[in-house]
């Protein structure tokens, strides 16, 4: 059985193509498959059938009825892979914006696991054909480090120690506005928006516990760059909570109203540092991912705008 979404459209998202509005909206989509599925009909809007170029008005209902995936073997695909460390057990890696985890519809092909079953034949099958390996995900345009498991046990004990907040995650951001805290805590349950059943929001109904610490390490005025330290790992939590304080990740598709005045392609958030006890020796371990070129040119331009 294939997914649902409906999407009441809200007034700041009015005259947005619907295609490229839903290529940030379902972003594990890829803007191709979201317009073959409006041009065969099963994305709808006021349940009738439109053009991939239909400009959204305040009011509409979008309703797409996504298909089950396929039964499919995967297959190796020899993309290059930057690997911060692998041994018997765990492969961890820096992983480029842009590149979406696993297979989803739309996306069979170009996914970190199709590199990894490239690099490597050994990796967990617990979460079957679809995600193997894979016990914890980034989004689509978050860069950084991600690690993933090579055989069975090493998954149980990954999925341990993140379920009982044993993984340190520490990611980079620039969002908007000037935040005049030098350090914050936002404690703030996470859910499915109540209308916008593609997006997270914070909320008391259905929400589930979501921790954020944050600290700045420079303001630029209209911006600030921040260190960003999650206890849980609730989807889009990050984005989610920085948008509900104000200050939304620049660039993020869904949750920030703004568009974004340099050259980057996707959110400014980077999974930098990412520390976890190796699940067979037991010994606390760090790994760091550089911060991508394109987001060092953002803060290199910010900071000659305050010199």
């Amino acid at each position: 059985m294939g997914k649902v979404f409906k999407i009441s459209v809200q007034e700041e998202d009015a005259k947005k193509r619907l295609d490229v509005f839903l290529s940030g909206a379902l972003n594990d989509l890829s803007r191709s498959y979201i317009q073959k599925g409006i041009e065969e009909g099963w994305i709808r809007v006021n349940d009738r059938s439109v053009k991939p170029h239909y400009k959204l008005k305040k009011g509409d209902v979008i309703v797409a009825n996504i298909p089950s995936p396929k039964p499919l073997s995967l297959e190796p695909e020899n993309i290059p892979l930057d690997i911060i460390h692998e041994d018997r057990d765990i492969i961890v890696v820096n992983k480029p914006r842009g590149m979406v985890v696993y297979p989803a519809p739309g996306n069979y092909s170009g996914t970190l696991v199709n590199a990894l079953l490239y690099h490597t034949k050994d990796l967990s099958g617990i979460n079957g054909v679809m995600r193997p390996g894979i016990v914890h995900r980034l989004d689509k345009d978050t860069s950084g480090v991600i690690v993933v498991a090579k055989n069975d046990m090493a998954h149980r004990e990954l999925v341990r120690q993140f379920k009982n907040k044993l993984v340190r995650k520490t990611y980079l951001a620039v969002v908007w506005g000037d935040i005049p805290e030098d350090r914050a805590t936002i404690e703030a349950p996470i859910g499915r928006h109540p209308v916008k059943r593609v997006e997270m929001a914070v909320t008391a109904k259905n929400g589930k516990e979501a921790v954020t610490h944050f600290k700045v390490l420079e303001r630029f005025g209209d911006f600030t760059f921040i260190e960003v330290n999650i206890e849980t790992g609730r989807t889009h939590q990050i984005r989610v909570h920085m948008s509900f304080i104000g200050h939304p990740v620049v660039g993020d598709p869904l949750y920030s109203r703004k568009k974004s005045p340099f050259n980057i392609n996707g959110q400014a958030l980077h999974a930098y540092r990412l520390g976890l006890y190796h699940p067979r020796s037991g010994e606390f371990m760090t790994f760091e991912a550089p911060i991508p070129q394109d987001l060092t040119e953002m803060l290199n331009t910010l900071r000659k705008r305050v010199v």
